[in-house]
């Protein structure tokens, strides 16, 4: 990084929050996650003078390396991934000092009481004060085991006891597999941590289209007014993906479509979009209004599992005109799977602002394009003026664009110039990228500070992550008991299963085209 005096923002007087000094350790370094993230986004908040002067970047993995050999490759990532590029070379050549590789297995204590040396010698060179933040970029299987070395080898510290200092923990998702195995990790995690130096990470939540959620809600009466059951029909959440599953065939033979998107990513913005207004802005107060959502969503059973959920598996295809494999060709995938690369759901929050509302999610890889939208549709207005049963109009809908093009845009209906008075919808759009002449930073780079800074607002509390799981594992489990006798059944390039369609049409209603 840099000397204090060469620090990005003190020669401009600017002031930003106080981040303390820290070391920031990695576990699983020479992983794609490190590569294309992480390290792009310290480097942004560094050039940025979000972070301390005071600051290091500690890779800790298996493979044999050397400081030299893990920052030149860093530099490469940078520039390959950065959301600012070219690398600035003067900011680089003081950054790169502040970036270190330490290699050692996960289970030998001998690379942790190494590592515990060579913190303290950079806590003495750089002034990092004994801070720590773990990272945790590895197979969800070695959280337990690194923690409990991390305990053994005192990396991580009792906060009821160390007051000088701070140890933090960020855990990268799925935070277990079903319920059990989620309580049975947090479980195991206590026994060397407490529950507020846990961070689970989840990237979605550092977006700031995700963020804006709340501020477009809680800012604007004009539309808090109208966020319920009176005047909102239904609400449409659409993760879709271009991209196949790549190289990550084995770890999605375990996981599946439910289990890496839709129990996180999607329930996350469901209660962002759902939850009552927090009685303050505080880290606690937000939580405790999405776990009440999570706690009010109407139970998944008996006709639910065929009726309120589809689950669907690409085959063969064509995306953006190029020919793709169908998931089951893909490498290290059994020609027989039946894990689900695509969901849709109705689901229901049983509370006076939502009852009678029915929330659709939907979410898959290989559809034609990549796209995050949440659409709330209002209910039509009372009456016959300006429209027949043979040509009705089309229902006002709230489009909230978390990926790509993020903004809002609100479609309403508008009178066409001319005497036979038309209505026709029009949209009003608003964009991120043209409003503020900027794209947005990347949400590592929030969800890193906010760890540095104490500020545990964006990441998942323990009873959030338990009522999540709570409702999908009987599916899970209904899944995993029942095979899907149709898989394939969806072509790569389409917008999936063609029952995805039928489980809005039995209701009137239809899939909004993002």
């Amino acid at each position: 990084m840099m000397e204090a005096s060469a620090h990005p923002l003190s020669e401009m007087g600017v002031s930003k929050r106080f981040v303390e000094p820290c070391i920031l350790v990695i576990f699983g370094a020479t992983g794609d996650l490190t590569a294309r993230k992480l390290l792009p986004a310290i480097y942004n908040l560094v050039r940025e003078g979000q972070l301390s002067p005071q600051f290091a970047c500690v890779g800790f993995a298996r493979r044999d390396k050397t400081h030299e050999q893990f920052r030149e490759e860093m530099k490469q990532a940078i520039n390959s991934f950065s959301r600012v590029k070219p690398i600035d070379e003067g900011l680089w050549k003081n950054f790169q000092q502040h970036i270190f590789y330490h290699r050692s297995e996960f289970h030998e204590d001998e690379g942790y009481k190494s590592l515990q040396a060579f913190l303290s010698e950079l806590d003495a060179k750089l002034g990092t004060k004994g801070n720590r933040v773990f990272y945790l970029s590895t197979q969800p299987s070695f959280f337990p085991l690194i923690c409990e070395k991390l305990h053994t080898n005192e990396l991580i510290y009792d906060s009821a006891k160390v007051t000088d200092k701070w140890s933090k923990i960020i855990i990268e998702k799925p935070f277990g597999h079903d319920l059990a195995s989620a309580q049975a990790l947090q479980k195991e995690l206590l026994r060397f941590l407490k529950e507020e130096q846990i961070y689970r990470i989840d990237h979605y939540l550092g977006k700031e289209t995700v963020q804006n959620i709340l501020v477009f809600r809680f800012a604007n009466q004009i539309f808090e007014s109208i966020w319920n059951n009176r005047y909102i029909d239904h609400v449409q959440i659409t993760v879709a993906e271009d991209q196949g599953i790549g190289s990550r065939g084995a770890f999605w033979e375990e996981a599946g479509l439910l289990r890496d998107i839709v129990q996180n990513h999607m329930m996350q913005l469901l209660c962002l979009v759902a939850m009552e207004p927090p009685v303050s802005l505080g880290a606690n107060a937000i939580r405790d209004e999405k776990v009440k959502v999570l706690k009010a969503i109407r139970p998944i059973q008996g006709d639910d599992f065929k009726n309120s959920v589809i689950r669907g598996q690409y085959a063969a295809g064509y995306i953006n005109a190029e020919p793709v494999p169908g998931y089951r060709q893909e490498k290290n995938v059994s020609p027989t799977s039946n894990i689900e690369t695509y969901a849709a759901l109705r689901l229901h929050i049983d509370n006076w602002r939502w009852a009678g509302v029915p929330f659709y999610l939907r979410a898959g890889k290989r559809l034609p394009k990549r796209s995050t939208e949440i659409a709330i549709v209002f209910k039509d207005p009372p009456g016959v003026l300006f429209q027949t049963p043979s040509k009705p109009n089309e229902a006002n809908t709230l489009a909230l664009r978390i990926q790509p093009d993020e903004g809002t845009a609100l479609k309403i209906n508008c009178k066409v110039p001319g005497p036979m008075s038309p209505i026709q919808p029009v949209k009003m759009d608003f964009r991120y990228g043209a409003y503020f002449g900027t794209s947005p930073p990347e949400a590592y780079e929030r969800l890193i500070l906010d760890c540095i800074s104490g500020d545990n607002t964006l990441f998942a509390r323990e009873d959030e992550a338990f009522n999540s799981w709570r409702l999908l594992t009987p599916l899970l489990e209904y899944w995993a008991a029942n095979k899907a006798e149709d898989f394939p059944n969806y072509q790569s390039g389409t917008w999936g299963p063609k029952a995805a369609d039928e489980l809005l049409a039995r209701d009137n209603r239809k899939w909004r085209l993002v």
